[in-house]
């Protein structure tokens, strides 16, 4: 066994674990409110499918020595699934039939990867197809905060970005990265070499601007909190609520 692989595969479990529990704080005050207030679902529904897909590619008859990746993202799934079911059954009916929809869709394309690499593809072939399909999302998940360091260098606020939940971004990006690097995997070092990447500019953007954290007007972290590929969703909310945050 590769020791150093499967402790950077273990600790990028307990990191990516911290990431997918970050929104838990949104869905106390949903159920608390019985509602869905202002806030998006579709980060959670994006969110699942890059976790099916990861988990799949993860697993040993599509790709070796990648166990951990479905371990983390099979848990990330179940937790993704159960945001998904508690904002259906608190949202308004027309938001209700949106996120259905859309569930439908995600869970429809990840049964056609899964299906097409079982029947289709063998080898390679198979840990091309679903490799570049995880890889796509895992890019698109770890981008989704662009928007919010762009208000952090507009404002010259970190306000509305948490330094923990940069931090937990950086080390689940580095983990994962390594643990691609070490195990030869391209499809897991070079998405999690993005989210590396920007999450150590989140960490310098709020060294920049630690000392300004702006006036909180309405108590919104559990808006700042939201990461996954819908993220920009969760900042609109922002401006709807009447905070002094840029739209971008």
């Amino acid at each position: 066994m590769n020791v150093p692989h499967f402790l950077f595969g273990v600790f990028g479990n307990a990191t990516a674990l911290f990431l997918f529990l970050a929104p838990t704080i949104t869905f106390k005050r949903i159920i608390k409110s019985k509602s869905t207030e202002q806030f998006s679902g579709i980060p959670y529904v994006m969110t699942l499918l890059n976790c099916l897909l990861s988990a799949w590619y993860g697993l040993p008859f599509v790709s070796k020595n990648n166990i951990l990746v479905s371990t983390v993202n099979g848990a990330g799934s179940v937790i993704e699934i159960i945001y998904v079911l508690i904002f259906i059954i608190y949202a308004p009916k027309k938001e209700k039939a949106k996120i259905l929809g859309l569930l439908t869709l995600v869970l429809t394309i990840f049964a056609v990867v899964a299906l097409v690499s079982l029947v289709a593809l063998h080898g390679n072939a198979r840990k091309l197809f679903c490799g570049c399909a995880a890889a796509v999302f895992s890019i698109i998940m770890y981008g989704s905060p662009l928007s919010i360091m762009r208000t952090v260098i507009k404002t010259k606020s970190v306000e509305y970005m948490p330094f923990f939940l940069s931090l937990f971004v950086f080390l689940c990006g580095t983990s994962w990265f390594v643990f691609g690097l070490l195990g030869s995997d391209p499809f897991v070092a070079v998405p999690n070499g993005v989210g590396c990447g920007l999450g150590a500019l989140q960490l310098i953007l709020y060294f920049i601007y630690r000392n300004n954290k702006g006036e909180a007007k309405k108590p919104i972290s559990a808006h700042a909190l939201e990461i996954g590929p819908g993220k920009v969703y969760q900042e609109k909310q922002l401006v709807s609520n009447g905070s002094h945050v840029e739209q971008v």
